[in-house]
């Protein structure tokens, strides 16, 4: 199994963290250029559906990112590709890390 240093480490704990909260199936956390770090959960409304990823990332640029260094994102399905679009519009070379609930990174 591949590990995470410790920087891609806080993001698993932050997407875990958001996942676990509301009880979503889906968390994420991405580090801008600038080191700071957003999550959150996958949201499921009449209506409205965003994937952990895509909003994770909607929230770094919301808070003016222009670029991301990576992202993880807690999951038992797969990455969303809407979310890795996002994640790319950004950064081409950032790291997507998938890992299962229990923090088991399998990609």
């Amino acid at each position: 199994m591949p590990e995470l240093d410790t920087e891609d480490n806080k993001l698993l704990i932050l997407a875990r963290g958001a996942r676990g909260r509301i009880g979503a199936e889906t968390g994420a956390a991405v580090r801008d250029g600038d080191g700071r770090t957003y999550a959150a959960a996958s949201v499921k409304l009449p209506g409205v559906e965003l994937s952990a990823l895509q909003l994770a990332v909607a929230n770094a640029l919301a808070a003016g990112a222009e670029e991301l260094e990576a992202a993880v994102v807690v999951t038992a399905g797969e990455v969303d590709e809407g979310g890795l679009a996002a994640v790319r519009h950004l950064s081409s070379a950032a790291p997507v890390h998938v890992a299962d609930p229990d923090g088991t990174i399998r990609a």
